[in-house]
């Protein structure tokens, strides 16, 4: 995987790239403008208005047509003319306006932010984040779904509240696709170019002032990966390209699609995120202490990250892996085992042969660590293995998943009861300011202030529930209206694209109405997600679109996996239905959903639908996106939805158990049409005197207080730096002192305990009934073992009435005539029977984590 070692062209400092000294130089703006230009320029290259609207009145006086259009500011200085600059050089108020938003950019990225005013002295100096896709803005199209637009919030939130963090990923040349709906509503792909002359992001320069590069070693030869930066905030976005004229043409590709190619290209993709991503680490000379890897595709970075260290330090490989796991943190975002990444092992050894050789490591021993059984040459080498054996802790993301994952990682584990199994959660929440509308962002701005979303959350809950009902349902009128607007203004466009005639395209002015019950349908198109489900009862559904008296209007929108025939049919199916005469009015399929799209929708519908099978939506993260703008879930009791539904703030599918067929699909579909005709209908219809349905917007007032806050990337990013980062840098802090002196002494303790672990075995057991509880006392002989290498513990499970038991036992007396022998004692309650208690050594070194390192386990039976 890549062979010999890294030689890294030149180490550097963080570069601050200049827009002087590359390429991107004011965009190809007239020198002549250049004191003005580059104000507008340093604005326009910070991704940070993707979020920030300060700048919209800007960018508008600018263009107003193409703002309208793109709403991408580079779209905007890319296509301004220089007689436009000029009008505008003479303009005092635009110099004004200008002068204002740059003032406040340079204080926004100068201010140390909530982290840096809260842990000046924190342990925690650097975040690595790996990803392979971030969805910041369609105007770096790096994302294909959920995975990447959570990346995308995550560096965002991390800005706003001046973590250090920095990202590392991938450019593609061609990202993911575009769809387009043929005449019979069939879905077609198109693969648009990313021409990085026309991207957000600038060339990173070496000290010699050439373009930085990485160099990977695949077989047979070296492939070159030109480094990119795209600024978000205060953060920085590091993107790695291979598409550079020295490479073979096959080389350059190895960067073209996001997720493309066979498996052999997927694994080269990894290999670079992973491998290079650490090299570029190095090459910046950047102070990580915490590597967290977004998914399994970055877990190749664990093992570069250890053979850095290992060759610094001139100590051996598995003790460098001890020194710098503490430092390495896994999110897994996958529901099911099947969605791993999982290789075959003459693939794996055709890339990784030579890489464990310059290790010094024996290929099978290097790749044990991605097998569930790491003595099994045939088995396949699974990433997600790989990332949590090689992390120092691991997080589902969300409560229900976190379960989830446990149960499918317990096989890493063996014999360790499923809720040891090392796996928390830490649920995932979405940037609000990259989702509220203009309108909610106003509400919550008079409610709670500007800075609302750059410290703490704990005063705004009772900001917003003393909001009265009329601003309320004022606000959720307006952002209803614009959606209205934009899904005409889209539905237009992509019938013209389709070549309709003219008064086909005229028609879609009139779809929709900005004063009926509008539900949101938009995800990817799989079949776990069940989006057909609605579709159960066709005849109904119209029905319930076209009742005179409360009628409905549904937008849906979504792409299926260019391989997915499921999900493709899936997609025809609703194009069809929206094509009925009787529902054309009230139903749209709107095309190619991406995030301009998706923040559309979670703006304006009123209730937003979600249907997967459970367990399988690992968390669902489009649904948080309408907490803030007043908006509604009706959901299965999946991902989020499990732990943050109730009655008063939503509506709930399903009955909280796991069930799979066409029955039980059935069952689910009669009661999403009953929660409409009965309860959703009905409530939003059910007007005061003043026009107001008071029941709707009580739920919508307790939706927005209690959960836009729980289920924001602030409070994510602020769980993740107390919960793993903190307790995880200090750790590292810890093993990679002193040239990783207690990292040896910990691949030491771990050689003695598998080497011996199989001499443990067990003499009497006495329990007696005293007035503190259950005596228990037992003989255990460890063999070799020193005592202070294990923990002997008295345990049992959890049961309907009771949480775990789990308690150290006492050495209280040696047994003559045995070595390493001895008698332990513990009191329990009687609370339970003593049939229920069990004793068992477990390894112990107060610096280790157990069982997420050392995963032995001896019980008493």
């Amino acid at each position: 995987m890549m062979g010999r070692e890294a030689k890294i062209q030149e180490r550097v400092p963080i570069p601050d790239v200049s827009l002087r000294n590359n390429r991107h130089y004011l965009l190809g703006l007239p020198p002549a403008l250049e004191p003005l230009a580059a104000t507008i320029a340093e604005l326009a290259i910070d991704l940070r208005w993707t979020w920030s609207h300060a700048g919209d009145s800007l960018w508008k006086t600018l263009d107003p047509g193409i703002w309208e259009q793109t709403e991408n500011p580079f779209v905007v200085l890319q296509n301004v003319t220089r007689a436009r600059l000029e009008e505008l050089g003479r303009d005092t108020r635009f110099k004004q306006l200008l002068e204002q938003l740059s003032c406040s950019h340079r204080e926004y990225c100068a201010d140390p932010g909530w982290y840096g005013t809260n842990y000046p002295d924190a342990d925690l100096k650097g975040v690595a984040y790996f990803s392979m896709e971030f969805g910041l803005g369609n105007a770096l199209p790096l994302y294909a779904g959920g995975l990447g637009v959570l990346a995308g919030d995550y560096l965002k939130a991390a800005s706003d509240l001046g973590m250090p963090v920095v990202g590392i990923g991938l450019l593609y040349q061609e990202g993911y696709f575009r769809q387009v709906l043929d005449m019979d509503g069939r879905q077609q792909e198109i693969y648009s170019y990313n021409d990085s002359a026309v991207l957000p992001v600038q060339p990173v320069s070496a000290r010699s002032g050439a373009w930085m590069h990485i160099p990977l070693e695949l077989p047979g030869r070296t492939v070159r990966f030109r480094v990119w930066q795209a600024r978000v905030g205060r953060v920085q976005l590091y993107l790695l390209d291979s598409n550079d004229p020295l490479n073979s043409p096959l080389d350059r590709g190895i960067t073209s699609r996001l997720y493309g190619g066979n498996q052999e290209s997927r694994l080269v993709q990894e290999v670079a995120l992973g491998i290079c991503g650490w090299r570029l680490v190095e090459a910046l000379d950047l102070d990580i202490d915490i590597c967290h890897l977004n998914e399994g595709h970055a877990a190749f970075v664990t093992l570069e990250r250890a053979r850095c260290f290992m060759q610094k330090h001139h100590i051996g490989y598995w003790e460098a892996l001890w020194a710098t796991r503490a430092g390495n943190i896994f999110t897994t975002h996958t529901p099911v085992p099947s969605g791993f990444d999982t290789y075959d092992p003459d693939l794996l050894a055709k890339y990784g042969a030579d890489y464990a050789s310059s290790l010094n490591v024996e290929p099978e021993a290097l790749a044990g660590l991605g097998r569930k059984n790491p003595h099994d040459l045939t088995e396949p080498f699974n990433m997600a293995y790989l990332a949590i054996r090689a992390s120092g802790m691991t997080n589902g993301v969300s409560r229900l998943h976190g379960d989830v994952s446990r149960r499918i990682f317990r096989d890493l584990y063996p014999r360790w009861p499923l809720l040891e199994v090392p796996i928390t959660h830490i649920t995932n929440g979405i940037h609000v300011p990259s989702w509220d509308s203009q309108w909610a962002d106003d509400i919550w701005t008079r409610s709670c202030g500007k800075e609302r979303w750059l410290g703490t959350l704990d005063t705004m809950s009772e900001a917003i529930e003393a909001l009265d009902d009329e601003t309320l349902w004022a606000f959720r009128g307006e952002e209803r209206s614009d959606l209205v607007r934009h899904a005409r203004n889209r539905l237009a466009r992509q019938l013209a694209q389709r070549g309709a005639d003219v008064n086909m395209i005229a028609d879609a002015h009139d779809i929709l109405d900005p004063n009926v019950l509008t539900l949101g349908f938009a995800r990817r198109f799989a079949e776990y997600k069940r989006p057909n489900l609605l579709l159960q009862d066709q005849d109904r559904l119209t029905r319930l679109l076209t009742n005179c008296d409360r009628p409905v209007q549904l937008i849906i929108a979504g792409k299926a996996h260019p391989n997915d025939e499921t999900g493709k049919r899936f997609v025809q199916q609703w194009a069809r239905f929206v094509q009925r005469p009787e529902v054309r009015l009230r139903a749209v399929f709107l095309e190619d959903y991406d995030i301009a799209l998706a923040q559309e929708l979670v703006q304006g519908v009123d209730v937003w639908i979600n249907t997967p099978r459970r367990p399988w939506e690992a968390c669902g993260t489009s649904g948080m996106k309408v907490l803030a703008n007043g908006g509604l879930n009706l959901s299965e009791l999946d991902g989020w939805w499990a732990e943050a539904c109730s009655d008063d703030v939503g509506w709930s599918l399903g009955d909280g158990q796991e069930h799979s067929g066409r029955d039980w699909d059935v069952i689910e579909a009669e009661q999403l049409y009953r929660l409409l005709e009965n309860e959703i209908v009905p409530e939003f219809y059910d007007r005061d005197s003043t026009g107001v349905p008071g029941a709707w917007v009580a739920r919508m007032r307790l939706s927005m207080a209690r959960l836009a806050l729980q289920y924001s990337s602030n409070r994510m990013i602020r769980d993740y730096l107390t919960e793993l980062y903190l307790p995880s840098a200090s750790a590292h802090r810890r093993r990679i002192e002193s040239g990783g002196r207690l990292a040896i002494e910990l691949r030491q303790w771990e050689l003695t305990l598998k080497h011996h672990w199989n001499e443990i075995h067990w003499g009497n057991l006495e329990v007696s009934e005293q007035h503190q509880g259950w005596c228990f006392s037992i003989q255990v002989y460890l063999g070799e073992l020193a005592p202070e290498l294990v923990q002997v513990q008295l345990f049992a499970e959890a049961n309907g009435q009771q949480d775990t038991y789990c308690e150290v036992m006492q050495q209280t007396s040696q047994i003559l005539g045995a070595t390493n022998a001895y008698v332990y004692q513990c009191v329990a309650p009687t609370t339970r029977p003593h049939e229920d208690y069990t004793a068992r050594v477990v390894p112990y070194h107060a610096q280790a984590r157990v069982p997420t390192e050392l995963s032995l386990i001896q019980w008493q039976r």
